[in-house]
């Protein structure tokens, strides 16, 4: 049996308990356990999680953290169109990404200069997907900022 898997035994042994009490426990779902036949097994980070002790620390591969900060500046922007370029970057910001590690973005418009700034906060890859799609609507003149979208 691998340390990261006790069972009902094993546990009880562990926390001075009796076997029934631990049963108990996974009965009355204060322990997650699995079910196999007619025994449970517990898992490590599971009975740590009863006891209040910290997971038991495991190296684990180092993993960079890698975020990139971007603000977008688009001259020219009235009110509608900068309604419709907002909404557009949010949509592609929350549809399809990796929920633990999100993409935020924040747009400000000011209306005298006709001048918006987009800022995107979010890993690489998504980041860049965000501004090919900010490249593509802006750059093929399709009537976006203008308020002349075609209906699709």
């Amino acid at each position: 049996m691998s340390d990261d898997v006790y069972s009902v035994e094993q546990v009880a042994d562990r926390l001075g308990l009796h076997p029934r009490t631990v049963r108990g426990y996974i009965r009355a779902g204060r322990l997650k356990a699995v079910r196999i036949g007619k025994q449970y097994r517990i898992a490590r980070a599971d009975l740590d999680a009863l006891t209040g002790r910290p997971p038991s620390a495991r190296p684990a591969a180092a993993v960079p953290a890698l975020e990139v900060s971007s603000i977008v500046q688009v001259d020219g922007v009235d009110r509608a169109a900068a309604d419709r370029l907002g909404t557009l970057v949010l949509a592609a910001a929350n549809t399809g990404h990796d929920p633990a590690h999100p993409l935020r973005v924040q747009t400000v418009h000011d209306e005298e200069r006709h001048r918006m700034k987009i800022i995107i906060l979010g890993g690489a890859a998504v980041t860049a997907d965000v501004l090919h799609l900010l490249d593509a609507v802006l750059a093929e003149g399709n009537g976006l900022l203008a308020g002349e979208a075609v209906d699709a």
